[in-house]
């Protein structure tokens, strides 16, 4: 498991506030129709989870592949800060622990993989970009100490006993 650095969470965070920023549909539109708003951010938060739980101990391709966007998150951020505030690269910024998936619970997030891409290959371009930022937030945000990282737990056991249940029966 890859940890994450200041660098890696405020991309994360960047991410987050982008796609808050486009879909802010104002404060009168979003008292008129709460739930029709609140509907066009499921994309990107599903996405998110998705993200999220496949920074919690996954492995093979899957896990490289998030691992891989998390390092490469990790030297943006780290850069970023440096050269933009003078902050101090390489900060780790994660949980001293974290709830790893369990088998069934890594096979939830295989069956999550499929229906990611399907939904990259049926989403409109719009959609597409939203549902990729949701992953990298995921991926960035997961493994966070503090108020970024709350959903890991919660995720990991919601995926955990899914899997476990699914696989009992069969």
């Amino acid at each position: 498991m890859n940890y994450v650095t200041y660098g890696g969470v405020t991309v994360g965070l960047i991410l987050l506030g982008y796609e808050l920023t486009l879909w802010w549909p104002g404060l009168k539109s979003l008292k008129k129709d709460p739930i029709r708003h609140a509907a066009r951010l499921l994309p990107f938060l599903l996405s998110w989870a998705y993200g999220c739980l496949t920074t919690l101990g996954i492995a093979g391709l899957i896990g490289t592949a998030s691992s891989s966007i998390l390092g490469l998150s990790n030297w943006l951020g780290d850069a970023a800060l440096l050269w933009g505030v003078g902050e101090q690269p390489g900060q780790l910024a994660a949980r001293e622990t974290f709830t790893p998936l369990s088998g069934p619970g890594g096979c939830m997030v295989l069956i999550l993989t499929a229906v990611l891409i399907a939904a990259l290959k049926k989403a409109g371009d719009e959609t597409r970009g939203e549902l990729k930022r949701g992953v990298w937030c995921g991926i960035t945000l997961g493994t966070s100490a503090g108020v970024a990282g709350f959903a890991a737990v919660p995720l990991a056991e919601a995926a955990n006993w899914l899997g476990d249940n699914a696989y009992r029966q069969v």
